[in-house]
């Protein structure tokens, strides 16, 4: 999975990696020729004593640094190029996945997981694409240019590469292997650390409701500490492979001027071959090094590019059909025929063969017990997720069939849970239209009856809003939420327990206003007050994922025991009747 990501996504920067393998092969070319020029100023000077070639000598070696130099810099400029596009890419195509992904998968992977993915996993894929720039391309020139000019020093003593590299690649390899299921068990246990912050941060007022900041704290604490505990033995096998890289390196050291010294004494070398061919030994152990620098990057690196690859690999259970229809024209009739919904690996199904008709321009209330499906249903039309058997058809065409954006820019819909973005009140409420002017705006407002505690804030519809609408009351988060709805004029309403959160008098206000001025408008309301439901044209009763009623508010009193109870155990008698 790794080498498919980077072969995707560095694909398009060839380019730049073309220039670093470039420069970095001009800085290992001139790395390679100052081991010999220095060898050549200790035999002329050892020998002849030539002044004036010491100091030629020593210029073209400085200058050979200064290419080297020079050539290093613009190396790591475009390596880091390169990481930072790849980073840009692998991080836009993780976030255009998940858009697409329908609450099934969202809920498969977590979200605090498909933020992991997004952020420190593509990261530690980042940093191996940017060391492979700078350094792992580097180290295969210097290991294969050093065993060449050593051979060409002295080849007696190079037997001793043949024993140092492959001591020093067992010892990686061995380093490496046990480090691979440390990695995997950090990336995972991150997931929890960033789990439980977002649910801490996101239930902070029932944390402190309950009195529970020791727990959640000691929570943390415990997940924090088992990243701690996985960081640590990936760190100790890490620690371990610098000291054992260290040790081949001085042992071979000492080998090299060991042997290299009875053959000085025989005069079977100079003193500047042997210095010359310990400096190659050396830049040869050197790029292994780097390597195994590189080795210890990878396994993390592989384990994050494989959680990376689920998911982008996860196709989206909700798909644009391969020829989609455009939207037929009407007025948003929505047709149920025998449809059932079963969450994937659960036992049962969620809605069982229901079969109904909302009519243009009516409204269709749900109401029924906890657990009986209601958000399910209405998450069908706008095709959260599809059916698992039978249809749902929107003026007579199947939702799976039509194109999703045509479906979608059909329907306004007001989730359960009201949802607002970081920005101001008319950026908001432009979600529903971006082209909406301040006049639609206040209409949008004035219909939800949210209008009054806009025009009393000092900015109206510059008033910032906080992420998620945490600086607004749960009654005016629910209606700016209902006003962004009406801003989009859409065909079709689908108020999902929209009007929980207000008051009597402000749920009876709003649902008067879009009888009056969205007369045309198809609305389904799923409520759990009876005055909500009422007035209805017609109201659909589930129990247990099935339909036991259906009928206006009288009808169902007399023929549906499951919506009496339900009214019995809200309303007084009189109010019943």
């Amino acid at each position: 999975m790794l080498g498919r990501l980077l072969v995707r996504y560095l694909r398009p920067a060839w380019p730049l990696l073309l220039a670093v393998v470039v420069f970095q092969l001009a800085q290992s070319i001139a790395s390679l020729q100052l081991p010999t020029l220095n060898a050549d100023i200790i035999d002329k000077g050892v020998v002849v004593g030539d002044i004036d070639y010491i100091w030629r000598t020593g210029g073209v070696m400085l200058a050979v640094s200064l290419v080297q130099v020079v050539c290093a810099i613009v190396a790591v400029y475009f390596g880091s190029r390169l990481a930072m596009a790849m980073g840009r890419d692998l991080r836009g195509a993780l976030f255009h996945r998940v858009v697409a992904f329908s609450q099934r998968e969202v809920g498969q992977f977590g979200a605090p997981s498909l933020i992991t993915r997004n952020t420190n996993d593509v990261q530690q894929v980042q940093m191996l694409v940017q060391m492979s720039a700078t350094v792992m391309v580097s180290a295969p020139m210097l290991a294969i240019g050093g065993v060449i000019m050593a051979i060409r020093q002295d080849a007696g003593l190079a037997w001793l590469m043949v024993v140092a590299i492959p001591v020093l690649l067992i010892i990686v390899g061995l380093i490496v292997v046990r480090m691979v299921p440390a990695f995997t068990q950090m990336q995972a246990r991150i997931d929890r650390v960033n789990q439980v912050i977002r649910e801490q941060l996101t239930g902070i007022r029932v944390v402190r409701a309950f009195v529970r900041e020791d727990q959640e704290h000691a929570r943390f604490e415990r997940a924090s500490t088992d990243v701690m505990d996985t960081a640590l033995r990936a760190g100790n096998l890490m620690a371990l492979m610098f000291p054992a890289v260290m040790l081949v390196m001085n042992v071979s050291s000492v080998a090299v001027i060991w042997f290299g010294a009875f053959q000085v004494q025989n005069n079977g070398v100079e003193i500047g071959t042997l210095f010359a061919f310990l400096n190659y030994l050396m830049q040869i152990l050197m790029g292994v090094m780097m390597a195994t620098f590189m080795f210890v990057m990878i396994p993390r690196a592989a384990v994050c590019a494989n959680r990376i690859g689920e998911v982008l690999d996860t196709d989206p259970s909700v798909e644009a059909p391969a020829d989609p229809v455009s939207a037929p024209a009407g007025r948003g009739r929505v047709e149920f025929d025998a449809v059932a919904f079963t969450y994937p690996g659960a036992e049962e199904a969620v809605l069982h063969d229901l079969t109904f008709t909302v009519e243009p321009g009516t409204t269709t209330a749900v109401i029924g017990s906890t657990g009986s499906g209601k958000t399910t249903l209405v998450g069908l039309i706008a095709r959260l997720f599809d059916v698992t058997a039978g249809a749902v058809r929107i003026d007579g065409e199947d939702v799976r069939r039509l194109d999703p954006d045509d479906l979608w820019q059909r329907i306004g819909l007001v989730p359960q849970r009201a949802f607002l973005f970081a920005g101001t009140v008319a950026s908001n409420l432009r979600y529903g239209d971006t082209d909406a002017s301040d006049e639609d705006l206040w209409r949008a407002l004035e219909l939800a009856q949210a209008r009054d505690f806009v025009e009393a804030l000092p900015e109206g519809l510059d008033a910032p809003i906080a992420q998620g609408g945490t600086n607004v009351s749960g009654g005016q988060r629910q209606r700016l939420a209902i006003a962004r709805a009406l801003v989009k004029r859409p065909e079709l309403y689908i108020f999902d327990d929209s009007f929980s959160a207000l008051d009597l008098r402000t749920d009876a206000a709003l649902r008067r206003a879009l009888d009056t001025h969205l007369p045309e408008a198809t609305r389904i309301v799923v409520a759990q007050r009876v005055s909500t439901v009422q007035g209805a044209d017609q109201i659909i009763v589930l129990d247990h994922g099935r339909m036991v009623g259906r009928g206006t508010h009288d009808e169902l009193l007399e023929t549906s025991e499951t919506y009496r109870e339900i009214v019995e155990s809200q309303l007084a008698a009189e109010e019943a009747a």
